[in-house]
């Protein structure tokens, strides 16, 4: 049976020791290239995990990903993309509505009717209600990193 070990956790605690692969193999009882492959993420075989835990004097368990930690980072990276998309969408907003007043203002110029410019105003608003909607959901973000989450009921 293949066990995912955390590759990260494994290359700092040697790095931290400064030990090399090779001496990590050594004192493991592996060969260099086992190390090498664990390091850069590959699964390892039970006999392998205990051999890697007696080197460095901890609990097997310890070289094992932590679920909870790969499933808080990939909701905190879901979360980063989706606030991004939505800054981006924001910026197409802007770029339409810039666009459509450019246009009823050359209209308005053309026809020397500048009443039709009230009618961008209505093209603001979305717009408005949009950069609302960003800045209160950055606002939640840096409230949840400095004080953690609020508790709902």
């Amino acid at each position: 049976m293949a066990f995912q070990i955390d590759a990260a956790k494994v290359k700092r605690w040697r790095q931290e020791r400064h030990w090399s692969q090779e001496h990590l193999a050594e004192l493991a009882g592996l060969a260099l290239r086992t190390v090498q492959r664990i390091e850069n993420g590959e699964k390892a075989s039970q006999e392998t995990v205990m051999a890697l835990a007696a080197a460095f004097e901890i609990e097997a368990m310890a070289l094992s990903l932590d679920v909870e930690d790969e499933a808080r980072l990939a909701a905190e990276q879901k979360a980063e993309e989706a606030e991004a998309r939505m800054r981006l969408m924001f910026y197409f907003h802007t770029a339409s509505v810039v666009i459509v007043m450019a246009i009823f203002a050359f209209l308005a110029a053309i026809s020397g009717d500048w009443a039709i410019m009230r009618i961008t105003l209505w093209f603001i608003l979305p717009l408005v209600v949009h950069g609302v909607s960003i800045f209160v959901i950055q606002l939640s973000d840096r409230h949840e990193r400095k004080f953690g989450k609020i508790e709902t009921r």
